[in-house]
């Protein structure tokens, strides 16, 4: 199996936080957020292993500050190692005040995805060309 670098596989979503997203606080879910995270971090598995991919766990995730309605947030995901058969995604999330142009760090969060065959089973994914340490700021 041929290796590729990791960078290609990066992956960015912009969204906008509207008020169904938002608890009393007019601040986003963190559960809203936490889906989010998993979508992306399953984009780039795939785009990495070229096959599907399931979720074997959320390693991590800090919610550092919070967005509000209006914010616009931006997730940005990239394979940051490879396994056999499993791949550790870093997930970074900023929100964006659009009207103040002020940005911040929301959410920092690593998840562990596994390449699947159609019938499930785990399959090799491509290894990186560059083995890096796990750690935060990646992107």
């Amino acid at each position: 199996m041929e290796k590729i670098a990791i960078q290609d596989s990066k992956t960015v979503q912009t969204r906008l936080v509207l008020p169904p997203d938002t608890n009393h606080l007019n601040t986003i879910f963190g559960g809203k957020v936490l889906a989010y995270i998993d979508e992306i971090a399953a984009l780039t598995a795939m785009k990495h292993a070229k096959s599907a991919v399931v979720t074997a766990s959320i390693d991590s995730v800090d919610f550092l500050s919070s967005a509000k309605v209006g914010d616009s947030l931006t997730l940005e995901a990239i394979v940051t190692y490879t396994g056999t058969s499993s791949m550790e995604i870093y997930v970074k999330v900023t929100a964006h005040d659009l009207i103040k142009n002020e940005e911040r760090l929301t959410t920092e969060s690593f998840l562990t995805m596994v390449a699947v065959n159609k019938a499930g089973k785990p399959i090799p994914v491509p290894k990186d060309i560059q083995k890096r340490k796990r750690k935060r700021g990646y992107i």
